[in-house]
């Protein structure tokens, strides 16, 4: 059953300060409220929860972003009868005049507990050579997912293939209480960028780890030597190189990924990871996987699916949850797959 809607000033404050696109913001419905009550005291209110908030002014979203939201509100404003607003003019003056922009902003995702995931993302699609340095959609549907199924998480050793700057995983470990949580890439810069998110979002990371260097006795724990709650590890973990051994040094019980599955050959490296996966797990219990992904290409998406059933491995579709309760924007063209490896 989908959860009702909350009020109009807090659905601007989630989408504002995750810097969701600017035209799914609820527009319409402020311009209903204030044909109907032309009262600046509303604008105050969102303004608030949006530019003047402590989120905003410690994290802040782009300057291009938050002068285009602040010159919509302005236009909102005098299009109605409502008594000017001073702080409008003046949050719009102080905006201009910062330094040029940056290639770097800030996001903030307010999380149904209360907790929230901050990150340091790039400001363009493709920095330094990879698109790795953003939060792409499917790893915000994951997490509403995994948010909404908890004890899949708790208390167990969770590895997450191509982590990019860390949404998902920094939403687990803050909601649903992994025991270890192993984060992993294989690009230099999105490592360095994920390991400070980690950081930001106040997890401590363990002593940078290789799969090269990653033994079995790496992934137990040492009583007395880590109270973090969870484990958090960060991973340079290249799909075409690791070896059984390395992965099943890993021993993890669940294995996650969003967005990974956009090029051919990347289908075909996380395929041959996960056949690895299936065979280096000794006498454990083969990990749960899942992975999410945004159907942008859909022959790609079924080069996945080939690949898959030519592997052997066969797979399902997680039904779709029925609300997105800290973004009230679902993309209809994520899908996520269990794997049975």
């Amino acid at each position: 059953m989908a959860e009702p809607r909350p009020g109009l000033a807090l659905r601007f404050q989630r989408r504002f300060l995750a810097a969701r696109p600017l035209c799914s913001l609820p527009w319409p419905e402020l311009e209903q409220s204030l044909r109907t009550a032309p009262d600046s005291a509303l604008l105050a209110d969102i303004l608030h929860k949006t530019i003047l908030h402590p989120l905003c002014v410690k994290y802040p979203p782009s300057a291009k972003y938050r002068r285009c939201f602040l010159t919509e509100l302005i236009k909102k404003l005098e299009s109605t009868a409502a008594e000017p607003l001073d702080e409008l003019y003046e949050a719009l003056a102080d905006v201009l005049k910062e330094e040029e922009e940056s290639t770097h902003c800030y996001k903030n995702y307010l999380l149904p507990s209360g907790e929230c995931v901050s990150l340091c993302e790039s400001t363009a699609l493709i920095s330094g050579g990879t698109t790795g340095l953003l939060t792409w959609e499917a790893a915000l549907h994951l997490a509403q997912w995994a948010l909404q199924n908890p004890g899949l998480f708790r208390d167990r050793t969770i590895l997450e293939l191509g982590s990019g700057i860390g949404f998902t995983g920094i939403a687990i470990c803050k909601t649903c209480q992994p025991g270890t949580f192993i984060f992993s890439d294989c690009h230099p810069r999105v490592l360095r960028q994920l390991r400070e998110n980690i950081q930001l979002n106040g997890f401590i990371p363990e002593p940078d780890v290789t799969c090269s260097t990653q033994t079995e006795s790496q992934g137990q724990e040492v009583e007395g030597q880590n109270c973090q709650n969870p484990k958090v590890i960060v991973a340079e973990l290249d799909w075409g190189s690791v070896t059984e051994k390395q992965l099943l040094g890993l021993r993890a019980d669940v294995v996650i990924a969003a967005d990974v599955v956009y090029d051919p050959e990347i289908i075909l490296a996380l395929i041959g990871m996960l056949q690895k996966l299936s065979t280096s797990r000794a006498d454990r219990k083969a990990p749960e996987v899942f992975i999410a992904s945004t159907i942008r290409n859909p022959d790609t998406y079924q080069l996945f699916q080939a690949e898959l059933d030519k592997a052997g491995i066969r797979w399902q579709v997680i039904p779709a949850h029925s609300s997105c309760n800290f973004l009230y924007d679902v993309q209809p063209d994520v899908t996520i797959l269990q794997l049975f490896i």
